[in-house]
């Protein structure tokens, strides 16, 4: 959990004790709904700091697995750029994008856009 997770999630239990706190004062002195109208709120910051928590443990987990390319996406997208690299005849060619090639390129063709 980074450091500002860490005080929201201080904030929250701060405010879910103040909350307890003044359900248990008002179960001297209110009506019983407001005392069950207080404890119920008291619970939506704890809620919130458990959602807290989870948020943090899947950015965590999502990070890791971006940071390491492995599966059978990622060993499919190495082939596919394996076998373009394979049939790029030379630099040039690779770098232009298919447009030019270099002067001791077997296979030096001019291409035209038209199709004759």
């Amino acid at each position: 959990m980074n450091r500002s997770a860490g005080l929201l999630s201080a904030l929250y239990l701060a405010t879910s004790a103040g909350l307890a706190w003044t359900a248990v004062h008002a179960l001297r002195h209110d009506p019983p709904w407001a005392v069950c109208l207080f404890a119920a709120a008291s619970l939506v910051p704890v809620i919130a700091v458990v959602r807290e928590s989870v948020l943090c443990e899947q950015r965590r987990a999502s990070a890791e697995t971006r940071g390491r390319p492995d599966g059978a996406g990622a060993e499919a997208a190495d082939a596919i750029v394996r076998a373009e690299l394979d049939t790029a005849c030379c630099e040039r060619w690779w770098t232009s994008c298919g447009t030019d090639h270099d002067s001791t390129c077997p296979r030096r063709m001019p291409r035209s856009s038209s199709a004759a």
